[in-house]
């Protein structure tokens, strides 16, 4: 594609004979030696400006970007044909310049070569600049036709024989294909680079395993740009490439390209709640630009790239990568039919993801902010709720075709870790907390212990609950599936409705009976080999529960002995009856020692009227005693 010719320039027209030396042109009727070519010693720049270092004036200026080159004109005439076919003009002041070259390839630098060499100066051709000049020669069509061993040829023939040949060479050059859309797509520069480059991948990958020298290439493939990784991907899956290090390679550029959403680092908001707004960081760059200079729809259109070319194949990607995925995903606003189908893909690989890479935000970027609610959840719940859907619905299609199931244990795990995170979230309404927890089926669950955090750690951020919601919401939980250890924690919790305590107090009672007894607890569903498994403990677990449970049962022995103890005493102090003062006086007359001192003053009576001499002696006796 030809630029549009700003300037109208009189068309030269040959009159003279080459025979003679001279060539004449009706533009101004000046006599120009065929030896032109060889006046400029080099170029000097003044400031924007490029001046040819020659005794000869300069007759043409040209502009590319913000600089003017001041030339001659047959050299470049000589050349090019696309400046020989201009209209020449005299020099129009006011602008400064005869011709100015837009969207010039490769710009002001490059252009600065095309004159070296219009002028025969030295040139040098390199990986760097040679994508750059074969597109600025194909732009001011400097062919054979015009002189032989012409920039076009030249070009070509380093291209083909030297860069193609090279790993490093073509890597480069791709690079600099970047800026040098179209004309490097039209004349099948990147094609033909792309083309070796997933050769060569084939050549040394075909056969092997995912090594380290087998990943050599990864490094240098995350260097491109998004639409050239792409063509070599196709490329290699074409030629046969194994899914997993496809896989790999994905993974390895996205790491580089993609923002890292750091989610580790929690704080809480004014009320109690984990924050997550402006908290969550994007390490690898910011949410305006990124640290490669790109803006929101630049990230939108890798992730969409990569979403697009992922493997089919389960193992191929990590399910912990395609979290991330769909986080950034849901961010920057990518297609929804993609979403769909990454949320679809995570469904299958779910058992493999950990807690915190199913804690997706609820916002997304609008051009530079961040849009977001007070009234929304911290973490967006639907989504974990539509992935946990894909996942049953895969698990029953493997059940139908008689496939082996995803290990249970794991997800119920992963679930009631999440449920416990979310739980934390005052703005997580009780239906969706119970929709999510009742979507596993009960059977998976062989132990009831996440699940019961996660509810308590609800209970406990709402505090404001109806008793009729409490319930509610422990009707998800089995009591008979708690251990020791939580069972003793609900008897104990406050927020627990009553009945289920009652419930739970009585599964205690059972379970610490068999336990002392040395029996093992199998719940239910005896047939089902996880439960089994789940309660299987080594001896030393066992042993160490039965010195734990010795030593409660004295404790508890000793407890209500005391308790007994006081209580007797207690409804004795309450139930004594009040004796009247009068049996209480029967009671005195009664006793012994009342009875010893009657009999001892009657004895003394006597004395005294037998022998009247000895009163003294009595009655200091008796004051004695």
């Amino acid at each position: 594609m030809k630029m549009q010719k700003l300037i109208q320039l009189d068309r030269l027209e040959n009159t003279g004979d080459e025979s003679d030396g001279t060539r004449q042109f009706h533009d101004q009727r000046i006599v120009v030696p065929t030896i032109l070519n060889a006046i400029a010693d080099g170029f000097e720049k003044k400031e924007q400006s490029w001046f040819a270092t020659s005794q000869l004036p300069s007759d043409l200026s040209i502009r590319v970007e913000d600089i003017t080159f001041y030339v001659h004109k047959y050299p470049l005439v000589a050349r090019c044909a696309y400046l020989r076919e201009i209209e020449f003009q005299p020099q129009n002041s006011h602008l400064g310049y005869d011709l100015k070259l837009e969207k010039f390839p490769g710009g002001s630098e490059n252009f600065e070569i095309i004159l070296k060499f219009c002028y025969g100066l030295p040139i040098t051709l390199n990986p760097e600049n040679v994508a750059a000049l074969r597109c600025a020669s194909e732009f001011l069509e400097m062919t054979e036709a015009m002189e032989e061993g012409n920039l076009i040829s030249k070009t070509e023939a380093f291209f083909t024989f030297v860069v193609l040949s090279s790993w490093n060479d073509s890597i480069t050059v791709l690079k600099s294909c970047e800026t040098l859309s179209p004309w490097a797509e039209n004349l099948q520069i990147v094609r033909r680079c792309c083309d070796s480059i997933s050769w060569k991948i084939f050549r040394k990958n075909s056969t092997q395993e995912i090594t380290n020298e087998e990943t050599w290439w990864f490094d240098d493939i995350a260097t491109l740009r998004i639409n050239f990784f792409l063509r070599i991907i196709t490329a290699i899956r074409v030629k046969g490439i194994k899914p997993e290090i496809i896989g790999s390679c994905i993974m390895h550029y996205g790491e580089k390209w993609l923002p890292n959403m750091n989610s580790e680092t929690k704080g809480t908001d004014k009320y109690g709640n984990i924050r997550n707004d402006s908290q969550w960081s994007i390490t690898s760059g910011r949410m305006q630009e990124t640290s490669i200079g790109q803006n929101n729809k630049e990230q939108r259109t890798i992730i969409e790239s990569l979403i697009s070319i992922l493997p089919p194949q389960k193992e191929a990607i990590s399910c912990k990568f395609l979290l991330r995925l769909l986080k950034m995903a849901i961010l920057y606003a990518a297609s929804p039919a993609l979403i769909s189908e990454l949320e679809k893909r995570i469904g299958m690989a779910l058992e493999n993801a950990s807690p915190n890479d199913l804690l997706i935000p609820t916002y997304a970027l609008s051009e530079q902010t961040i849009i977001s609610t007070e009234e929304q959840t911290i973490y967006n719940i639907d989504v974990v709720q539509r992935i946990l859907d894909y996942f049953l619905l895969y698990e029953q299609q493997k059940l139908q075709q008689h496939e082996p199931k995803s290990t249970t244990v794991n997800i119920s795990k992963l679930v009631d870790s999440y449920l416990a995170e979310i739980a934390r979230d005052h703005n997580v309404s009780i239906t969706k907390f119970q929709v999510l927890a009742e979507s596993l089926p009960r059977h998976v669950r062989t132990c009831h212990d996440g699940l019961y955090r996660a509810i308590d750690t609800y209970l406990k951020t709402h505090p404001s609950l109806s008793e009729h919601d409490r319930r509610r919401l422990c009707k998800i939980m089995d009591s008979e599936k708690l251990s020791l250890d939580a069972c003793m924690h609900a008897a104990q919790n406050e927020r627990l409705p009553l009945r289920i305590v009652i419930q739970v107090l009585l599964s205690e009672q059972v379970k610490m009976r068999a336990a002392v007894q040395g029996k093992d607890i199998i719940t239910s569903d005896d047939n089902n080999p996880d439960k089994e498994n789940n309660w299987l403990s080594t001896k030393k677990e066992v042993k160490s529960l039965k010195e734990e449970l010795e030593k409660l049962k004295i404790q508890m022995t000793d407890l209500q002995r005391d308790y007994t103890g006081l209580q007797q005493e207690y409804e004795k102090a309450n139930n004594k009856p009040r004796i009247p003062w009068t049996s209480g006086w029967r009671k005195m007359k009664k006793s012994s020692l009342f009875n010893r001192k009657m009999v001892e003053e009657e004895s003394q009576e006597g004395e005294n009227r037998v022998k009247p001499g000895r009163r003294t002696n009595i009655n200091r006796r008796q004051s004695i005693s």
